[in-house]
């Protein structure tokens, strides 16, 4: 039987043949931690007394916050620098723009090569046929110790799109068009390849790759020489996509699946727009802008911020004229990064503001308290211009000036986190019939920087609605059951250890978030998969719930039932208190 492009590269990365399920010990060629991460990766490092494996494929990278202009950050950012000097550890600081992409450009990473980050969108390094993923601070600092770390090998979909796009598609209307079809977890755990887009440049393949993550999926390949698939690769499914006449689409606020052609909100009065992120920030991310918005004004009492991916991306931006082009437009451009992915930065929105962004998120509270569409760059500068959401064939040749849409103002709300042994578990449960609860709902970004896990507790479920006196009503040993692909979004470990800080004994879900799945596992907190699990237990009801079996027993209904018992490696790392603990 032939080979998947994971399981090839998964194989020379372990040293031995691998088939599907397979608990692997996988080498990292490149392990990257960011600014916010990269403080508690520093911590785990320094509580373990661990080292560091190799420091040539070890690196920082500051683009979550590149003005260092909040003090934590910038704190955190310090011990990292400090870390780094102490260990002759690489540091891509605050000028050089997002990690990721830096691997990339910088030859960090390479075809077939394999690589981890806190950023839980290093996988658009599928982009160039290597293996890439987001983890937590406690993988990401066993793999700056170690070298390597334990991987599931994961089924692989294979994604066929047939036909051609209309003339104004860009391949972020495509990658839009592709998240329609799978909604936000329709690839959950898989890796994808996809097929039909051989033309396609790197700054395309990278808006494609780095969107895997709102679809549930692990990575998104582009097949790279000499990385390819077996022809009698194994797939779970082939899905075939009709992209034939594809006009430019538009992601609604909260929900990056929420996908419709743009002609469905023509002309929504907006606020404000941005263009960047690791999605569309790359330089012929700017060019496209640039072409619409040269010798054009943004529209009066609109706001337009324009974040480039990297240093040489701004610098080149300068060279070619397309700065000038910005700043004449009325543009406000910042230093490279992350932007608006990071409370704080350029990029987030106010309550009641209506953006529309080229980022690959839009869930409330992400980038502030407004409502965020999500579009390609020509889309968004069109929309500058116009003064609401419109495309680059139909920009009107006044500016709309009055307001036709007030948007309700997103409630911030809140999160939650658990606790300890032994392998079975008694307790109330909160269930919560909802599915894609995503890490911003559970712990949200403006917590980052905090470390203590006592602290964290108190912010749990604060940004999912109707949720948010959890924390304060929750008791210790309690349960929480929730919905489908629960913990889904960005790799923060606090969306975790803030149940843990609260002694939630155990999380049942009818399934798992990729990245919440490894760091639930690797700190300790009993997690268990039941099919159907709101609809078998109701709030309020006493659990029991054995991790070893993976039996679920409703006490209040004397019911039983089956759930997904501990894997042999999830029972040893929980057993000792963590994957760092020895």
């Amino acid at each position: 039987m032939g080979k998947t492009i994971i399981e090839k590269i998964i194989e020379k990365h372990c040293g031995h043949p691998v088939s599907l399920g397979d608990i692997v010990d996988l080498g990292i060629d490149a392990r990257l931690a960011r600014d916010f991460g990269g403080a508690n990766v520093v911590k785990n490092l320094r509580e373990n007394a661990l080292g560091i494996d190799d420091p040539g494929k070890t690196f920082f990278t500051f683009d979550c916050n590149p003005t260092g202009s909040d003090q934590k950050y910038a704190a955190n950012q310090q011990l990292c620098r400090m870390f780094a000097r102490e260990n002759g550890i690489m540091v891509y600081d605050i000028t050089q723009g997002i990690g990721t992409h830096l691997s990339i450009d910088k030859g960090l990473i390479s075809p077939g090569g394999t690589l981890i980050s806190t950023d839980s969108h290093a996988n658009i390094v599928g982009a160039i046929g290597a293996f890439g993923q987001g983890m937590g601070d406690v993988d990401v600092a066993h793999a700056f110790a170690f070298g390597k770390i334990w991987f599931k090998v994961p089924p692989t979909v294979k994604i066929v799109l047939k036909g051609l796009p209309g003339k104004n598609a860009t391949p972020k209307d495509l990658v839009l068009a592709i998240l329609k079809e799978f909604g936000a977890s329709g690839l959950l755990g898989c890796a994808a390849e996809i097929y039909g887009l051989d033309s396609l440049g790197l700054s395309g393949r990278i808006t494609i790759s780095s969107m895997a993550t709102e679809m549930g999926a692990i990575i998104i390949f582009f097949p790279t020489e000499p990385v390819l698939a077996d022809p009698d690769a194994e797939y779970k499914k082939i899905v075939k996509i009709d992209i034939n006449e594809l006009e430019p689409m538009i992601s609604r606020p909260g929900h990056p699946e929420d996908v419709v052609p743009v002609s469905e909100v023509k002309g929504t009065k907006i606020d404000s727009c941005f263009i960047g992120s690791c999605t569309n920030g790359r330089f012929e991310d700017m060019a496209a802008a640039a072409k619409i918005l040269k010798n054009k004004k943004v529209a009066p009492g609109v706001v337009l911020k324009i974040v480039p991916s990297t240093h040489d991306v701004w610098k080149k931006c300068l060279d070619e004229g397309i700065i000038d082009i910005f700043t004449k437009a009325g543009a406000l451009i910042g230093n490279p990064g992350c932007a608006g992915c990071a409370a704080g930065q350029i990029g987030q929105n106010g309550p009641g503001e209506i953006t529309v962004s080229t980022g690959n998120r839009n869930f409330a509270g992400k980038q502030g308290k407004g409502s965020m569409y999500l579009a390609s760059p020509e889309t968004v500068a069109s929309s500058a211009v116009a003064g609401v959401i419109t495309t680059r064939d139909d920009i009107p040749s006044t500016p709309v000036l009055f307001k036709t849409v007030l948007p309700e103002t997103l409630s911030i709300q809140k999160e939650k986190e658990i606790q300890k042994k032994p392998t079975a578990a008694q307790g109330r449960a909160w269930v919560i019939k909802k599915d894609n609860i995503d890490t911003d709902m559970i712990f949200h970004n403006k917590y980052l920087s905090i470390t203590d896990i006592e602290q964290m507790g108190k912010h749990a479920f604060e940004n999912l609605e109707g949720w948010e006196m959890f924390a304060e009503k929750v008791k210790k040993g309690d349960i929480v059951v929730a919905g489908k692909n629960f913990g889904c979004g960005s790799s923060r470990q606090q969306a975790v250890d803030c149940f843990k800080s609260l002694g939630v004994s155990v999380i049942i879900a009818e399934s798992f978030g990729s990245i919440y799945e490894r760091n639930a596992i690797n700190s300790g907190m009993p997690i268990i998969t039941l099919d159907n699990a709101v609809s078998l237990i109701k709030n309020g009801d006493e659990v029991k719930v054995d991790f070893s079996t993976g039996n679920v027993e409703n006490c209040s209904k004397n019911e039983r039932c089956k759930g997904s018992p501990f894997s042999e490696i999830q029972m040893k790392i929980y057993q000792r208190g963590g994957l760092l603990k020895r």
